[in-house]
């Protein structure tokens, strides 16, 4: 799409119908978590941290105050810490749909600003959030008109039975790799040992990369293309060293109660039962941090505001954040998001 012309009837025309069926998947998602009690909530794009995860770019800005000077401030990578916030406030059901800036993504599945659908329940855990997941599509679907998503030539039905994969157990199936195994030590899981696993693939690490880079090399090119059809996928429990801000799994330390949906392919949210341990949480984030300094030689600051928020007592919960324009892709049967924005960034 030719960014200084998508103004123009004709460009526009070729999207509206996309846009239609925008409106009655935006509707649809408003229906769906009214009738169920939460709270439609809107926080600030501007924050102190944009988020700590290390392969993430941050838009920065200066927020001049009169008398204060000037702070350095982000856009959020998602409105994920604040709604946290709002937990900790009181509000046990909330749902937020948010406009999100990543810098240095752009793809025909990523954009620089984009539409987040956010949801958090108290007294939760991921396993909730599954069957949110799967009673969410049913329904926005069912209000576009539709039947099945369709992505790439291939197609899932909502209706049909969902798949349930372990993460663990996707490596074993698809890849012939003994995935925990590789990780004796859950928080430093060791390149070599996922490198000699993988030779028989003909899958090598290049130079510089660490255990997380060779498993998505393997994940990408093994295990994602067969997730999510003919039915969506809810790929779950991740190793722990990929726990981001989820808690580790009762009963099972090498673990992260962490769950993404894939659908015809293509990821379309990652959710957790919640950390609530701001001790934990603080050590977490200096792992990220030095991460991202390492290989970006630069770190995003801490939000002390949302670790007080955990101290004063974050309630058992559980949160997802879906790609909003990716699921109205999926509806469209489109192959590039700005297909299905009403306006391209640039």
């Amino acid at each position: 799409m030719a960014k200084a012309t998508w103004w123009r009837q004709d460009v526009f025309a070729s999207r509206a119908a996309n846009l239609q069926l925008r409106g009655a998947i935006l509707r649809g998602t408003r229906q769906f978590f009214e009738r169920r009690g939460f709270a439609e909530v809107e926080t600030p794009a501007l924050q102190v941290s944009p988020g700590l995860e290390p392969h993430l770019e941050a838009f920065a800005t200066l927020l001049e105050e009169p008398g204060a000077g000037k702070r350095r401030l982000f856009l959020h990578t998602s409105p994920e810490f604040a709604m946290k916030k709002l937990l900790a406030a009181g509000v046990s059901r909330l749902f937020q749909l948010a406009h999100a800036f990543r810098n240095g993504e752009r793809s025909f599945t990523h954009h620089p600003e984009f539409t987040l659908l956010e949801w958090y329940r108290a007294g939760a855990t991921y396993l909730d959030l599954m069957r949110d997941c799967e009673e969410l599509l049913r329904h926005t679907l069912k209000q576009a008109g539709r039947t099945v998503f369709t992505y790439k030539g291939l197609s899932a039905d909502p209706a049909q039975k969902w798949q349930r994969l372990s993460v663990a157990e996707s490596f074993r199936r698809f890849a012939g790799i003994d995935l925990l195994a590789t990780a004796p030590n859950p928080l430093q899981p060791e390149l070599k040992l996922l490198a000699r696993a993988a030779k028989p693939l003909g899958i090598s690490p290049h130079r510089g990369d660490s255990w997380e880079d060779m498993f998505f090399r393997i994940f990408l090119e093994r295990i994602e293309p067969r997730l999510g059809s003919p039915a969506p996928t809810l790929l779950y429990d991740y190793p722990l060293s990929m726990a981001a801000l989820a808690r580790a799994k009762p009963g099972d330390p090498r673990l992260a109660e962490r769950v993404e949906l894939y659908v015809c392919g293509l990821e379309l949210a990652n959710g957790f039962s919640e950390l609530t341990d701001a001790a934990e949480q603080r050590a977490r984030f200096a792992r990220d941090r030095s991460a991202k300094r390492r290989r970006y030689g630069t770190a995003y600051p801490v939000d002390e505001d949302f670790l007080a928020a955990l101290e004063a007592g974050l309630p058992e919960s559980a949160g997802m954040a879906l790609g909003f324009d990716r699921l109205v892709m999926l509806a469209c049967g489109a192959s590039n998001i700005e297909e299905v924005l009403w306006a391209p960034v640039g």
